[in-house]
């Protein structure tokens, strides 16, 4: 019997890279489901390649997808609820929406789905609480796809708190790793955006940059998995190959690697690791001989400090913490502020009165993150922008 297989996202890298591996195995699969927002044309173009059953666009392109796709598929508002698409439960969904609009399709999306894997970041750092209900309500297995965290997932699953000594997530560095401190403040956004070993959006590149996307993580892993905060922490390794090590009080030390390949993770979640031809390099003497590790410099990267400001539990100030930074990564992009103003900015959102109050409120309903949300990015603005 043919898998179910949803795509939320699918023109995104992380949803093309899914379809990748579906296409090699197509006789294994259904798809029942792409969604997408502006890029119509490739929703169209993947929607006839996999004969899917029902896509997602947005509204504003709905009559022009009806006019060039076939008349089986289905077409429906990117705003259209799950509960009218889909009929039970699919085998699996891949959440792949960027940003915090992603967070309302991924609580969706478990209750119509056997295995859900979710790429979203914000989702998991500000809806966490809401989104853990949502799994053990629906009965839903969860996987993170995120390389760092599906490392932790595979490395710690059968281990609890007391087990573990300490748990390291690796950072490629970005491309301003070997940059003088002083020359930061004159950095330019298309620099800040080259990556050095992956292919990414231009805002998690800024973020790889900054190092926030590893303070991301490790505030993401934290709400996931149910480890101590003090036992989280990162080292730079420039290769990218190394993706989490765990340190177990037994003295064992396990270490997940592999190719700077997403599709990597995401294969291993679709198949429950079953064995599949995934196209990667030997490993040889000259690949583990490259391989280096190194101490976060604080002063090269302060957003490390930031870990400090991590709730003990879900609340609305992960909201904060996220909505503002990327408000400010867009700005920075845009060249309305220097790449050093990004943390100077960000620490003074982050320090308002009417902001830290919600350190210990837990979200309680999708609503309140959006609304906080609104909140932080008109005030990140106001600030920053003269």
């Amino acid at each position: 019997m043919k898998k179910k297989i949803a795509i939320l996202g699918s023109t995104g890298s992380i949803g093309k890279s899914t379809l990748e591996i579906i296409k090699k195995d197509k006789k294994n699969f259904e798809v029942v489901l792409i969604s997408g927002n502006n890029n119509y044309k490739e929703i169209v173009k993947q929607a006839k390649e996999f004969n899917a059953k029902n896509i997602q666009v947005n509204e504003n392109y709905i009559k022009k997808v009806k006019n060039i796709i076939k008349k089986k598929t289905k077409v429906f508002s990117n705003k259209t609820n799950l509960k009218h698409i889909l009929k039970g439960k699919v085998d699996y969904i891949m959440c792949a929406i960027s940003g915090l609009a992603g967070l309302k399709l991924t609580l969706d999306s478990i209750k119509f789905s056997k295995k859900i894997g979710i790429a979203n970041k914000e989702s998991i750092i500000c809806g966490w609480s809401l989104i853990n209900k949502e799994l053990k309500k629906h009965k839903t297995q969860f996987i993170p796809i995120d390389s760092e965290h599906f490392s932790i997932w595979e490395l710690t699953q059968k281990h609890k708190n007391h087990e573990i000594d300490q748990i390291i997530l690796t950072a490629s560095g970005g491309p301003f790793l070997n940059k003088k401190i002083s020359d930061l403040k004159k950095v330019k956004s298309k620099d800040a955006i080259k990556h050095p070993n992956w292919k990414m959006g231009k805002k998690i590149s800024v973020n790889s940059a900054t190092l926030m996307n590893k303070f991301f993580e490790i505030l993401e892993a934290y709400r996931m998995f149910d480890f101590d905060l003090n036992k989280y922490s990162i080292l730079i390794h420039p290769q990218s190959y190394v993706h989490a090590i765990v340190k177990f009080k037994n003295g064992l030390t396990k270490i997940l690697l592999h190719d700077t390949d997403m599709k990597i993770p995401i294969s291993n979640s679709i198949y429950d690791f079953q064995v599949k031809n995934i196209k990667t390099k030997k490993i040889s003497n000259k690949i583990l001989n490259q391989l280096s590790f190194l101490k976060v410099d604080k002063k090269r990267f302060p957003s490390i400090k930031l870990i400090k400001k991590i709730s003990k539990k879900n609340s609305l100030y992960d909201t904060v913490l996220t909505s503002a930074n990327e408000v400010l990564v867009e700005l920075f992009l845009k060249n309305k502020i220097s790449y050093n103003q990004i943390l100077l900015y960000l620490n003074k959102v982050l320090n308002l009165k009417e902001f830290k109050k919600y350190i210990a409120k837990k979200p309680l309903s999708i609503r309140e993150i959006y609304n906080i949300d609104k909140m932080v990015r008109l005030k990140t603005r106001n600030i920053s922008v003269i």
